[in-house]
């Protein structure tokens, strides 16, 4: 073994060297991380980009190799992450003060635009956030409360979100969705003080379409009894005589009929009033 060493000293050295410099040159590189190379300070390559039009498995994963020391490797991210918003309050078209949560999700799409520009993710985010905050207050600041409630909600939603996709796009990353995770009013007088204006609102409402029922109620009463005025009117032209002994025996109906078994009318037999009792002389 010592003669094998004498022997062969220079060249197990430099076999030495080789293997060393064979495994510093080797970086791995998983399928959820794209590995960016760093030549002198400049990113020079991507490994393992994301690519929407390419399955997993065919976008550079695996062995990549490099100059060492010259070349350095950075990996960022190629799954899809989440940009959670601080809560703030947020004041709507209708006076409300809301409670708002909302998040973001994106992935990394120019992985090298993001070095240069923002260098690791986490610097990315600390850019995003308040512009998801500035965002979603501006929007928010558009609506009333009740319109988060309705489909509206989604509109409103989908303008965050090309919002602020604009402004990820110049650090290399795509906004996928937005979405809020709660809008409250805030607890205590403030929320007491949102209801009562709210009930009021409510009730002034009801009053409102209360009187325009009457109001519709009135003209159709009135419509219909200048229609029934009308085909009584055009009854008695065609034909008088019955028309009075119609309305004598409505009239009878009601008067003798009043009372009961037990009512009694005293008349002279002459009065005007029987005058259909008495028939034609």
């Amino acid at each position: 073994m010592e003669n094998l060493w004498q022997n062969h000293k220079g060249s197990l050295v430099a076999v030495a060297l080789a293997l060393v410099a064979l495994l510093s040159s080797a970086v791995f590189v998983p399928e959820t991380q794209q590995a960016v190379i760093i030549a002198g300070g400049k990113p020079n390559r991507v490994a393992n980009q994301y690519r929407p039009d390419q399955p997993y498995g065919s976008t550079g994963a695996g062995i990549v190799f490099r100059i060492p020391v010259y070349e350095r490797v950075q990996f960022v991210d190629r799954q899809v992450l989440n940009l959670d918003m601080e809560p703030q309050q947020v004041l709507s078209t209708d006076q409300l003060r809301l409670n708002v949560d909302a998040y973001a999700r994106y992935r990394i799409i120019d992985p090298v635009k993001l070095v240069q520009s923002a260098g690791t993710v986490g610097n990315l985010e600390t850019q995003l956030a308040p512009i998801l905050s500035s965002v979603v207050r501006q929007e928010l600041g558009r609506r009333s409360f009740a319109s988060l409630l309705t489909a509206e909600r989604g509109t409103t939603m989908a303008n965050i979100r090309n919002l602020l996709d604009q402004q990820a796009r110049k650090y290399g990353a795509q906004v996928l969705d937005v979405r809020i995770k709660r809008a409250d009013l805030p607890d205590g007088t403030p929320l007491q003080s949102a209801f009562e204006r709210m009930r009021t609102a409510r009730k002034q409402e009801s009053l409102t379409i209360r009187a325009q029922g009457d109001r519709d109620a009135r003209i159709i009463r009135a419509e219909a009894d200048a229609t029934a005025a009308k085909i009584y009117a055009e009854a008695f032209n065609k034909d008088p005589e019955f028309y009075d002994f119609y309305r004598a025996m409505q009239s009878y109906e009601s008067t003798f009929a009043e009372g009961g078994a037990q009512s009694s009318i005293i008349l002279s037999p002459d009065n005007e009033y029987l005058r259909q009792f008495r028939g034609k002389r």
